[in-house]
């Protein structure tokens, strides 16, 4: 993967050629029932393109609509991407909503910020600009209050058209820093301040203010919140698409390597919060009559299928996060269509009838030797490349 970089950059489009694979799934039969499935989208920052490109590959399967979708930071941004390209074009329009929005998060890798700061602008090719920036406030460094993203956004996304005509419920988490505890944005209340609340990093940009109200980033307190979409949702399938990795092999002893893994482990734990409850609330129901009534009945009968990107994230340094390169987004934006092929072909016939992710297994369990986690790292490398030929 050869990162693209400078003003030579922004001629380049973000293009992953269709794959053979993705030819032979076009020849095979389509599900003869339409399909409705919630999404749990988890936020990640320029890794969030994995999720542009399992919505891309989701979106071409015309007999699968989406129901309620919970993102948090970037998976906000991918959430209401989704939601405004439904609303303007359909699944076509979503598709091209979606690269639209990573094509222009691509064009604004350098943003305007660094161009008004020449000493920031200085460190912008390197790791040191995110050591400075964890050093001084948001408010030192960017006196002005510059924000690329809510240009980017604002630019892009109809919100009026999601709030009046989408037909898409949508759970956008922020965290309120008086309280520590999760705001959710719905549908007929989103809004650019709303996402950009859910993905504000308090050392990278200041506050985001909503009727009087503090917010960061809400991969603090929910990421994303599965309570809610799965006992309010009326539909009662949920594809996680998890971009974290949940475990990272060698002790982290730089300072960048312990602030990273530091950031993972927060991050992290709302969602295995979530997955904990939703594991004993199980528990507790096990063998019960009527257990499926109430609210806690519903979060236990839920079904809950996964699409990771464990795999390819963990590889990457924490600093890429923060640098949206060409190969890193087309790269990330294969393997997220690579993934979703597979569990099409794998899982999608039992969304509807049974669970296919063991959350249990997944969550708790100890995780595989590493040479068998190696093993699949290659194999789906090499099925990543091969969509990239």
């Amino acid at each position: 993967m050869r990162p693209i970089d400078g003003a030579d950059a922004h001629e380049f489009m973000i293009v992953s050629p269709p794959s053979e694979d993705d030819a032979e799934q076009r020849r095979l039969p389509r599900f003869r029932r339409h399909l409705k499935i919630n999404l749990a989208l988890q936020g990640g920052g320029a890794h969030g393109a994995f999720t542009w490109g399992v919505l891309d590959r989701l979106l071409e399967e015309e007999h699968l609509s989406f129901s309620w979708i919970s993102g948090t930071s970037a998976g906000a941004v991918n959430a209401v991407a989704l939601a405004s390209g439904l609303v303007e074009g359909g699944r076509e329009g979503a598709r091209a909503k979606l690269r639209q929005v990573w094509e222009a998060v691509h064009k604004a890798g350098v943003p305007d910020l660094l161009r008004l700061n020449p000493f920031l602008a200085g460190l912008s090719s390197s790791s040191t600009l995110a050591h400075v920036a964890g050093l001084l406030s948001p408010y030192d460094f960017n006196p002005l209050g510059i924000d690329p993203l809510r240009s980017l956004l604002s630019e892009t996304i109809d919100f009026e058209g999601i709030r009046k005509h989408g037909s898409t419920e949508l759970l956008i988490a922020a965290t309120e820093v008086a309280t520590g505890r999760s705001r959710l944005f719905r549908r007929s209340e989103i809004s650019v301040d709303a996402v950009l609340a859910s993905a504000c990093l308090p050392t990278l940009h200041r506050t985001v203010e909503i009727d009087g109200v503090g917010y960061w980033d809400g991969a603090f307190s929910k990421n994303p919140d599965l309570i809610t979409l799965a006992t309010e949702s009326p539909v009662k399938d949920t594809l996680i698409v998890e971009i974290n990795p949940l475990e990272r092999r060698g002790l982290p002893k730089g300072a960048r390597e312990i602030a990273g893994a530091v950031n993972r482990l927060t991050f992290n734990a709302p969602f295995l919060r979530d997955v904990e409850t939703i594991l004993a609330v199980r528990e507790a129901l096990r063998g019960r009559f009527g257990a499926r009534r109430g609210s806690q009945g519903v979060l236990a009968a839920h079904r809950f299928h996964m699409i990771e990107a464990g795999r390819y994230t963990a590889s990457l340094s924490d600093d890429s996060k923060l640098k949206p390169d060409l190969g890193l987004l087309t790269y990330l934006h294969s393997a997220g269509r690579t993934q979703t092929h597979k569990w099409i072909g794998q899982h999608l016939a039992s969304v509807g009838r049974r669970e296919t992710v063991d959350l249990a297994q997944r969550f708790q369990a100890r995780r595989a030797p590493l040479a068998a986690e190696e093993e699949d790292q290659s194999d789906d490398d090499a099925d990543v490349a091969a969509s990239r030929a």
